[in-house]
């Protein structure tokens, strides 16, 4: 991707989670979806833990390698 195209991407991406944040925030009624979008951050979250775990640990088994 151009940098350019990066740029455009990241605004939209951003505008689409900044609608996503005030339609949870602002919504009274649907406690339903708050409750997934909730979820969702949790489990993106939980997600993102275990694969930085497992970087760091490829990370300390390869330093382990090189320094044998």
């Amino acid at each position: 991707m151009t940098k350019e195209t990066k740029i455009v991407a990241g605004i939209l991406a951003g505008a689409a989670l900044g609608a996503a944040v005030a339609l949870v925030l602002s919504s009274d009624k649907s406690d339903d979806l708050k409750d997934k979008v909730t979820d969702w951050f949790c489990d993106l979250l939980d997600a993102s833990k275990d694969k930085l775990s497992d970087v760091a640990g490829n990370v300390k088994d390869t330093i382990a390698k090189v320094r044998a």
